[in-house]
């Protein structure tokens, strides 16, 4: 079973249909994993053993009434822990939501049981999906499986870690300036953030939900593509919903870049970037060159505004989407208890350092007299950036770019809140633009350490994103690279 939890969600539901292998047996495999190895890396805050397994029963069943049980057949899942799940505790990695059952499933989770995935457990994440390295979850910190001392990135850290270790064959997370193809570069996987209603945010712990998608995470750009076509499509429950069919993009990673025009912002080139970072996107604008596409200079000169716009649009929709746990609808045990936590909210037993102040620089840019000045200003901006967006594409057909300044750094040595929201400067203006992006595994550092690079799109591309990033992936030689620490003996079963 060691060598089963790293085969490829797709390979998995194909064996699982030909009953080579039981769904329940797949799901114990990962949950000796998970039980065994977790601990020392924390990607989950809690485990759903007893219902992954009653799931892969019934799939196991219906399999043999020769049943169809969906593209996902049996392939174990987690999700990041802002994707509400019914009876299963979905906190946001916040004590103020400790202990909260919703009472449905979010689109996003209910299309992937249709598709007979089985769902493990939540994921470790920073709190309401706020901060780059995972730290900010109000539980425990999670790590890197490829330096336990680093961070897995954020804010979906848990859902990216549990990928890299083989605690779940592929799982989601949210990106909202860059949360999951942050992480997804740091710890050596595949991220995928889709256009902006492309997929359902109903039943998404909002952060800012102009900004807000949810997208896979996967070790390869074919199982990024196959959850991505599970996930996707309209749903009335989402006003931010396109009226778009699911793509049908599981092939695109084989259909080669030989016509494309791909652009290098020309502001991307930045004196901070690690020169490791800046020769692995280097080298990937050869390997498409070399495949016969062409490579050509582009300009988004807003870039550099990126992310002064996002820090004042994301924490002022915050502060809005955050007004609900006034300690009176959310966060309380009993209805007495109304009168004092709202106090206790603003003394440590509610929100976390992070949030507080995003929801306090938030409600600060949105006060008479501030909002001209500053939301409406920003939103401004946002417009310039997308029309920059617009003028490039106009001459290439995606763009390709780093993912983060530096490889994984180290746990703690970001305590400075203006350094930590540095990490994300590559990504937000694909977020504020509403594109797709995607970060695929291209090098590895000196010091072993995954490195991604990030491939943008035009809205509702996701095909040409991913024919980019199926062939970087492809011959950059590092797909097959595990971490050390996930590849121990595990010991006794769980």
């Amino acid at each position: 079973m060691s060598d089963l939890v790293w085969q490829s969600a797709a390979e998995l539901a194909r064996r699982v249909k030909a009953k080579e292998i039981s769904a329940v047996d797949l799901s114990r495999a990962y949950l000796d994993r998970i039980a065994a190895l977790d601990p020392k890396l924390g990607t989950f805050l809690r485990v759903d053993k007893s219902a992954a397994i009653r799931r892969a029963v019934e799939i196991d069943g219906q399999l043999a009434k020769g049943e169809d049980v969906g593209p996902l057949a049996g392939v174990p899942i987690a999700l990041k822990d802002v994707l509400v799940t019914e009876g299963l505790a979905t906190t946001a990695a916040s004590r103020i939501l400790g202990g909260w059952i919703p009472p449905y499933d979010g689109t996003v989770v209910a299309r992937l049981r249709a598709a007979g995935a089985v769902i493990l457990g939540k994921l470790n994440c920073d709190e309401f999906a706020m901060g780059s390295s995972n730290e900010n979850s109000a539980y425990k910190p999670c790590k890197n499986p490829w330096d336990l001392t680093r961070t897995p990135g954020g804010s979906s850290g848990g859902s990216a870690a549990a990928v890299a270790a083989a605690f779940c064959a592929a799982s989601l997370g949210t990106d909202t300036g860059g949360s999951i193809r942050q992480p997804a570069a740091m710890c050596g996987v595949v991220g995928v953030k889709p256009t902006y209603g492309r997929v359902s945010r109903y039943g998404v712990v909002a952060f800012a939900s102009s900004l807000d998608q949810v997208g896979p995470l996967a070790r390869s750009v074919e199982d990024a593509a196959l959850l991505l076509e599970v996930i996707s499509g309209f749903d009335p429950r989402d006003s931010t919903s396109i009226q778009e069919p699911a793509p049908k993009l599981r092939d695109a990673h084989k259909a080669g870049v030989a016509g494309l025009k791909i652009g290098l912002p020309v502001e991307y080139r930045s004196d901070d970037l690690d020169p490791e970072i800046a020769a692995a996107v280097a080298r990937a604008a050869d390997m498409l060159r070399d495949a016969g596409a062409a490579v050509v200079d582009v300009s988004l000169p807003h870039t550099r505004y990126a992310l002064p716009v996002y820090y004042i649009l994301a924490p002022a929709e915050a502060s809005s989407n955050l007004a609900r746990y006034d300690g009176v609808r959310y966060g309380l045990r009993k209805p007495a208890d109304a009168l004092i936590d709202v106090y206790k909210t603003t003394r440590g037993a509610g929100f976390g350092a992070e949030v507080k102040r995003r929801i306090m620089l938030g409600t600060y840019t949105l006060r008479s007299g501030y909002y001209d000045a500053y939301y409406k200003k920003a939103q401004q901006v946002r417009a310039l950036i997308k029309r920059d967006f617009d003028a490039a594409f106009a001459s290439c057909d995606a763009i390709l770019a780093p993912v983060t300044p530096t490889p994984a750094f180290e746990l703690g040595a970001k305590s400075n809140p203006i350094d930590m929201y540095l990490a994300d400067v590559f990504t937000l203006s694909c977020n504020l633009a509403g594109l797709p992006g995607a970060s695929v595994p291209a090098a590895m550092s000196g010091k072993g350490l995954p490195i991604g690079v990030q491939i943008m799109g035009k809205p509702l591309d996701e095909h040409t994103v991913l024919r980019v990033a199926g062939h970087i992936e492809a011959n950059a030689g590092v797909r097959d690279h595990k971490p050390a620490f996930a590849t121990q003996p595990i010991g006794a079963p769980a």
